[in-house]
């Protein structure tokens, strides 16, 4: 049975194609030709490499290219997450250089030589990474679609303690903030469940850090 990832026509494919097909049918066709002329003399390529899981790559982007769209669609690294698509909902968080950020918010083209981690470059299924696991036993997770950004911003948060790293919350900015409830939850506030499975996540959290809350 062919692998749907590796199959030639794919249900994304298909919803893409269906779309554009519905919008030229409903724009005047001279309206489609001046978007199209508009935005192939908006279009300027650049070359970009930079490290992503370990791995380098080169590519030539339109310089609007996010880096969530550069993620998923270049490097076809689709663990990362489209969701408000406006830095609002955290479900395209990665981390650059030990820091986390919305993929949906930088250009790709900012990023050269940066190291790039996303959800798939944390563990592996065979090997989880501590907080996957812990996602995984205390049930941190119910559709799925925000656990990737959930996951890589837990595991900054901890780098962000670890670093003495103050939060909006921090009550006392002289000494290293500790994984108090008060504090995990206003780190992990830019990231959003619509399930609703914050206590799952915070006892994840928890227990990744080795620690009770």
């Amino acid at each position: 049975m062919a692998n749907p990832v590796d199959s030639e026509v794919s249900r994304r494919g298909v919803l893409v194609g269906g779309t554009a097909t519905a919008m030229i049918g409903i724009l005047p066709s001279g309206q489609v030709q001046a978007q199209s002329a508009r935005s192939d003399a908006a279009r300027q390529d650049f070359g970009v490499s930079f490290e992503v899981n370990g791995k380098p790559y080169s590519l030539q982007l339109d310089t609007r290219t996010t880096l969530l769209d550069a993620l998923r669609e270049h490097i076809h690294l689709t663990g990362s997450k489209k969701g408000c698509d406006h830095g609002q909902c955290g479900a395209c968080t990665v981390i650059i250089n030990g820091v986390r950020i919305n993929s949906c918010l930088t250009l790709a083209v900012m990023h050269q030589d940066d190291r790039i981690t996303t959800i798939e470059g944390l563990g592996t299924p065979e090997q989880l990474h501590p907080m996957q696991a812990a996602f995984v036993k205390h049930d941190g997770y119910q559709c799925g679609y925000c656990t990737p950004g959930q996951i890589c911003s837990a595991v900054a948060v901890l780098d962000e303690i670890k670093a003495g790293i103050p939060s909006h919350v921090s009550a006392d900015l002289t000494s290293p903030p500790a994984l108090t409830n008060i504090e995990m939850r206003e780190r992990m506030s830019g990231n959003i469940c619509r399930c609703g499975a914050y206590s799952n996540i915070a006892e994840a959290i928890a227990e990744a850090a080795g620690s009770k809350t």
